[in-house]
C-alpha cells in the first residue's frame, strides 16, 4: 500500500439506497404544506403566488428542445364554507383527503389570518409522526388506484 493510501482511513461502506417509506411520506406531505403556507402568506399580503417548474419544450419548426420555466397550477387546501362563512382546511395526500380524526377531515378557522398558524401546526403534526397512520391509509388508497389499472 502506498504512503498516500496508508495516511487515509479506509473502510468498507455500503450506500443506503432506500428511504424508510414512513419518512418519505412525511417529507412529501411536509413539502406540500410548505407550498400551502407560502400560498396563504401571499394571499394575506394580497399577492399572487406561483410555483415554477422547468419543462422541456420542443420547437415545432426547428425540432430543437429547450428548457422553459412554466407556472405550475396549485390548488389551495382551504375553502370558505358558504353557510358559516368560516374557512375549512384539509390535508391532501395525492388527491385524497386525509382524515385527521375519525370522521373529521378538516380544521375550521374563523378567517384567513388564523390559516397560517393552523397550517404550521398541521406541519408540526406531520413531522412529529402524529398523522403517520392517516398518511399511510391515504397512500394505500392512491396505490390501489394504480394497481387497478395494472391488472
Amino acid at each position: 500500500m502506498s504512503a498516500i493510501l496508508s495516511s487515509l482511513k479506509l473502510v468498507n461502506a455500503k450506500r443506503q439506497n432506500s428511504v424508510d417509506p414512513v419518512v418519505f411520506r412525511r417529507n412529501k406531505l411536509n413539502e406540500k404544506l410548505k407550498v400551502q403556507i407560502a400560498m396563504a402568506v401571499a394571499m394575506n399580503k394580497g399577492e399572487t403566488f406561483t410555483v415554477k417548474r422547468i419543462r422541456k419544450m420542443r420547437d415545432e419548426v426547428t425540432g430543437l428542445t429547450s428548457l422553459v420555466e412554466v407556472s405550475k397550477r396549485m390548488k389551495t387546501w382551504w375553502f370558505t364554507n358558504v353557510d358559516t362563512k368560516r374557512v375549512a382546511v384539509q390535508l391532501f395526500y395525492g388527491n385524497k383527503v386525509i382524515d385527521l380524526a375519525k370522521g373529521k377531515n378538516a380544521v375550521e378557522v374563523t378567517n384567513g389570518e388564523e390559516l397560517i398558524p393552523v397550517l404550521a401546526k398541521l406541519q408540526e403534526a406531520v413531522l412529529d409522526g402524529s398523522l403517520d397512520v392517516q398518511i399511510e391509509q391515504a397512500a394505500d388508497s392512491v396505490k390501489a388506484r394504480f394497481n387497478k389499472y395494472k391488472n
